[in-house]
């Protein structure tokens, strides 16, 4: 009799069982808690990307009387320089002087920004009167996809969210 209690200590597997089952239904809730919460992190960093290279293109203009379109590969980070181009103090397409990525190093951003000449209602503006910053993600985010600001104020997203949850593209 001692010894049949001695080896009856421990878990049964259907104690095990019901552990591992309610580990997976917290991790099925926890999971994507916390991929939403980074998601929003990485939003709030592309917005201040968006936010800071409008502030420079306006101190741009200021300096050469225009505004500087330009692409960025996402691949090397190098931008290069659209129209006007050398019209536009003499910048080539080695020396944009602006950041072109969200984040301390390419590596570590996680949006690639550029900027074009404004879209119009029946046409395109001038790059020389208004600008348009585009902050792509590395990774693809569906709901807010691209997030836009424009010179003159306007703000918008490509995502899903542009016409059914702005406030997720721009609080």
């Amino acid at each position: 009799m001692n010894r049949l209690k001695k080896y009856s200590v421990g878990f049964t597997l259907i104690e095990l069982m019901i552990v591992a089952a309610i580990i997976g239904i917290l991790a099925a809730v926890a999971y994507p808690a916390y991929t939403d919460s980074v998601l929003k992190g990485r939003r709030a960093q592309g917005r201040a990307a968006v936010a800071q290279l409008i502030q420079q293109q306006e101190r741009y203009i200021t300096q050469q009387n225009c505004y500087l379109g330009f692409t960025t590969n996402a691949s090397t980070g190098a931008a290069t320089a659209t129209s006007p181009g050398s019209a536009c103090g003499g910048v080539t397409a080695a020396s944009v002087p602006f950041k072109t990525f969200s984040g301390d190093t390419l590596a570590n951003s996680h949006y690639i920004l550029s900027a074009d000449a404004c879209p119009a209602g029946s046409g395109t503006l001038s790059i020389g009167d208004c600008v348009r910053v585009i902050a792509t993600p590395v990774k693809a985010d569906p709901k807010v996809g691209d997030l836009q600001m424009t010179t003159t104020g306007t703000k918008s997203c490509t995502g899903t969210a542009a016409a059914t949850e702005p406030k997720l593209c721009w609080p």
